[in-house]
């Protein structure tokens, strides 16, 4: 739900920074209108007291704001002449509150009698750090109704509209091609959705195609070659049989059929290759290694005895490791094999398994070969002319299907390290 959750927060950030701009803009208008509502008041008690000074000339005798909101004081005419209008904001002491308050004061002149008069009205007036407090009140409390409504909006509503897309999103987590697992739609009046929806059901579509065709393809090819390639064998052997041949003609039938085998040897490494990079080995058990180690090594005990190599399995603990058990034979035989063909007579191919790492030593060549080229396809260090090249690359591929790491290293020996994750 991270995208419902992205866009909860910006939208919430979106909307308490408008809020706060609104309520900013909503401040400053208010104090705006605040004053010139108090402007309005003053100017019009100045036109009150100008009528009632008319009636009435004591109030013009009138100069201390203990007794009245107004005050008169006596001018020259210059003073009256160059005075200009002007509004002031103060503090007096206001005795019911017992402490100064703002009050805005209003300056003016007037002439009456002959005589000049300054003229000062006082209002009292809002007082703004109570208004900023009852504002914020309000704002933070505006702000908790807004999170609570982005929250049930988001739980609510906007789960309702994502659903279908975070359904798809999750049944293609899970979705594996050589099950022929199919993804169940979720309707949806989404516009959006359902195109989605669309294009991942002709993709997927197209995919199962496209990946069965690759499949019987390779089954048939393997078929298709495997076949011819054993009659040409079968034939060419009962042709040695059946007829007497020089040496020199026996030499080049021997290199047909090494050619041939070579071939066949391909063909089924390929095919398995192919086979182990289109994850169509689905069964899993539980393999324990040190046992698969020791019946590998039973299997090439006549092979060794003929190389004059001795096989040595050290064991300080064991190795579970779940993964297909062919595959997991096929990995350390290539492993055994290779020691095999490129160790030393009389020299052990060591087997050692420790704390989830086996390794498959053998001493070679006293010079450490290039860690990644002995890993690619086709390239033969070293090797034999009836080596395929492909016995390492098939133990990488089948190491990298189950998260294992497959190294070389060298310290005075070859060595082949797998090194398992724990389960």
């Amino acid at each position: 739900m991270k995208l419902l959750n992205y866009t909860s927060k910006y939208l919430a950030f979106l909307l308490l920074g408008v809020i706060t701009l609104w309520a900013l803009a909503f401040y400053y208008a208010m104090l705006d209108e605040i004053y010139d509502s108090l402007d309005d008041g003053l100017e019009n008690q100045k036109i009150l007291l100008l009528k009632r000074a008319k009636q009435d000339p004591s109030i013009l005798k009138n100069n201390d704001f203990n007794k009245h909101v107004y005050s008169f004081i006596p001018i020259e005419k210059n003073q009256y002449e160059e005075h200009k209008e002007r509004y002031q904001d103060t503090l007096m002491y206001m005795i019911n509150e017992e402490d100064y308050e703002p009050v805005r004061i209003y300056e003016s002149t007037l002439k009456t009698d002959g005589n000049y008069y300054k003229l000062k009205i006082i209002t009292s007036m809002v007082e703004e750090d109570d208004l900023i407090e009852d504002l914020v009140s309000y704002l933070i409390g505006l702000y908790v109704i807004l999170v609570i409504s982005i929250l049930i909006l988001n739980n609510l509503l906007l789960k309702r509209i994502w659903k279908p897309f975070y359904n798809i999103i999750a049944q293609l987590k899970s979705f594996n091609i050589e099950n022929k697992s199919q993804i169940t739609l979720t309707p949806t009046t989404v516009e959006e959705f359902n195109l989605l929806n669309t294009t991942v059901s002709e993709l997927i579509n197209a995919t199962h195609k496209s990946y069965n065709e690759q499949k019987q393809f390779l089954e048939n090819a393997s078929h298709e070659l495997q076949t011819p390639l054993a009659i040409s064998i079968n034939k060419l052997e009962l042709f040695l049989e059946k007829n007497t041949l020089t040496d020199d003609q026996l030499m080049h039938m021997a290199q047909v059929l090494d050619n041939l085998g070579r071939l066949t040897r391909l063909n089924k490494s390929l095919l398995l290759l192919s086979k182990i990079e289109n994850k169509q080995f689905q069964e899993e058990d539980k393999i324990d290694f040190n046992t698969l180690a020791q019946e590998c090594i039973t299997d090439f005990e006549d092979i060794a005895k003929h190389k004059g190599i001795a096989l040595q399995l050290e064991t300080q603990n064991t190795i579970h490791f779940k993964m297909n058990k062919d595959l997991a034979r096929i990995v350390l035989t290539n492993l055994i094999k290779n020691a095999l063909v490129h160790g030393k007579k009389q020299n052990p191919v060591i087997i050692h398994i420790e704390n989830q790492l086996l390794k498959v030593s053998n001493t070679g060549i006293d010079s450490p070969l290039d860690s990644e080229l002995i890993f690619a396809r086709f390239k033969k260090i070293g090797a034999t002319e009836k080596s395929t090249g492909l016995g390492l690359p098939i133990a990488r591929a089948i190491a990298e299907k189950y998260n294992v790491k497959l190294y070389y290293t060298f310290d005075q020996q070859h060595t082949f390290n797998l090194q398992f994750p724990k389960n």
